[in-house]
């Protein structure tokens, strides 16, 4: 049996898998990832800060001219990108009843647009924007609109803040519940575009309690030696090839 043979027959036989993802399940749609060999952090900028800085909290106060300049621009592109492979295969398997949840560091909400319902966005949505004064949201195009250069709130004059979670603050408990919920009650994870370096929610996977543990990453993690399967295909490929090979058998 080869390894997508034996990933399609542990589809088969879980019915409470969980998906865990990260920036590498949204760069088939075009959207880079942060640590890959042309990841954000790896791109050249005449600016004198990194892109990780300008990702940070302290950024956001201190220089909020630059931060929603770098903003707009990568926001504005996941505004435009679609659903690829992976997303719609999740999708599916979450209709066929064996997907549970899917936990996500992904701020881009495709996998909602591909179909997925229960999903947990551990960093939050680029989709949700939220005055800081008066809470008002604003969805991803209003915002857009009204970043001339820092988006003010029509209603009250207040600094319009992405409902995401920069460096240096603390994700949302309730989430965390959730997700750490799901996981401990799967009969199989799913890791797929993460590197598992960033923490705490790398560490969610230490509550996964099931028997089967399938890794899909581009580059070599530090959870590798502990998975069932271990693909260092793109997630689509696997989860489509995977998906495909479920249907047929059934």
């Amino acid at each position: 049996m080869t390894p997508i043979e034996r990933f399609a027959e542990l589809l088969r036989t879980h019915r409470r898998i969980v998906f865990f993802g990260g920036a590498g399940v949204s760069t088939e749609s075009n959207i880079p990832d942060f640590r890959g060999k042309d990841g954000l952090y790896r791109q050249k900028t005449d600016l004198p800060w990194s892109p990780e800085e300008m990702l940070s909290h302290h950024f956001y106060a201190e220089h909020p001219v630059e931060f929603y300049t770098l903003y707009k621009e990568r926001e504005g592109m996941m505004l435009r990108a679609q659903p690829n492979r992976a997303h719609y295969a999740l999708a599916e398997l979450e209709r066929m009843g064996r997907l549970s949840a899917v936990v996500t560091q992904n701020i881009d909400g495709l996998h909602q647009k591909a179909g997925s319902r229960n999903v947990l966005e551990l960093h939050g949505s680029v989709l949700r924007n939220i005055c800081q004064k008066c809470g008002r949201e604003y969805g991803m195009e209003d915002f857009l609109a009204l970043c001339a250069p820092v988006p003010h709130c029509p209603k009250c004059g207040g600094v319009i803040k992405p409902d995401v979670v920069l460096y240096e603050e603390s994700l949302d408990g309730f989430t965390i519940q959730c997700a750490l919920d799901e996981i401990s009650h799967a009969d199989m994870l799913i890791i797929g575009g993460t590197s598992l370096v960033v923490y705490p929610a790398a560490g969610f996977i230490n509550e996964f309690r099931g028997d089967a543990l399938v890794l899909i990453n581009r580059d070599p993690t530090p959870r590798d030696a502990s998975c069932t399967l271990v693909f260092r295909e793109s997630v689509g490929e696997v989860l489509e090839e995977g998906l495909r090979l479920l249907k047929a058998a059934r």
